[in-house]
């Protein structure tokens, strides 16, 4: 294997520039032509997952915006008219929406992905979110749907989320997997005022005090996660065993991950971080993967719009890494 990376940096260095100038195009190159193991890697079918999913724990108030907005969000997809359908088309992303657990009924369409599990989770301040059998059947229902896109001829893929009251849910996983206390994983979400953020904090305390758990990722994902950040940990997971290269995003996709990574710490080989989300939390959970985000453009609405938008950067990369001449080719002289 180290073969491969010598012969991938030899490759970046002799390019028709100076040594390290592409900065961390170069290091995106680097780690695509790892995943794919080869000289000349290839962006197939790249793809983006929007997993949308109901929480209990909206009823006890911890978003501003009432849980029908879960149900409108997915139908403004379905109708192309949110910030990650936009930034699909303009990059020539495929875009799925999935229904992991929204509570509405949904009539077909060729970009819906129906896989409710329930018509969303129960609300943790009395119950835990869900079954174990919930959580498993949601993971295994993540890891078709990558299998299935996979099938198709995609290589690269991406998740986003929607579901009103998730970055709770997100922040209870950061607190328990990474111990930072949860005043520290909460941020506004939404769009909390300062009023509403300490109740919201006040909320999160109540639950995380609620559940003894021990450190088990599966008892943490069913007490405190929602049906599409179970099916997000699922599809990370079986995306880095199909060696896919992975764009993560923001927030809440990032505490699925996490999750993932406790079941598989592999994974992170197969992972490029595409954004700071402007999250507060999003900042400590990268600094416990180790992560380097390509962006940080003060975003933070989820979706899975981070990695659209980082995904040409990705492709800037490969495409450099292919086609640019060599010192050689194009009979430039080198330094000595």
């Amino acid at each position: 294997m180290n073969n491969i990376i010598e012969q991938i940096q030899n490759k970046i260095n002799s390019k028709t520039k100076p040594l390290g100038s592409l900065g961390k195009l170069e290091d995106i190159a680097l780690q695509i032509g790892q995943i794919q193991n080869t000289l000349t890697p290839e962006l197939k079918n790249p793809t983006i997952l929007v997993f949308a999913a109901d929480h209990g724990l909206a009823d006890a108030g911890v978003s501003p915006f009432p849980k029908e907005v879960t149900q409108q969000m997915v139908l403004n997809f379905l109708n192309n008219g949110a910030a990650i359908n936009v930034f699909c088309k303009q990059n020539e992303i495929n875009l799925k929406v999935v229904d992991a657990g929204v509570d509405a009924d949904f009539t077909n369409n060729p970009n819906l992905i129906h896989a409710k599990i329930a018509n969303g989770t129960k609300n943790i301040l009395e119950n835990p979110a869900m079954t174990i059998e919930e959580c498993k059947k949601a993971i295994e229902s993540g890891k078709k749907i990558v299998e299935d896109q996979y099938k198709n001829g995609c290589n690269i893929i991406g998740f986003g989320e929607m579901g009103i009251g998730n970055t709770s849910s997100a922040s209870l996983l950061m607190s328990k997997i990474t111990a930072v206390p949860i005043e520290d994983c909460v941020g506004k979400g939404t769009g909390h005022n300062e009023n509403g953020l300490m109740r919201k904090k006040d909320i999160l305390k109540q639950a995380i005090n609620k559940y003894q758990l021990n450190g088990d990722p599966l008892n943490l994902l069913s007490t405190f996660g929602g049906f599409e950040i179970a099916m997000m940990t699922g599809a990370f997971l079986k995306a880095a065993e199909l060696n896919m290269i992975i764009m993560v995003d923001g927030f809440i996709v990032t505490s699925a991950l996490l999750v993932a990574y406790k079941m598989n710490s592999d994974i992170l080989k197969n992972c490029i971080f595409t954004h700071t989300s402007n999250e507060q939390g999003h900042v400590l959970m990268l600094e416990y993967l180790n992560a380097e985000p390509i962006l940080n453009m003060e975003m933070r609405l989820g979706e899975g719009t981070g990695a659209a938008v980082a995904y040409p950067i990705i492709k800037s990369a490969v495409n450099f890494l292919n086609e640019m001449a060599s010192f050689e080719d194009a009979g430039v002289s080198n330094k000595e």
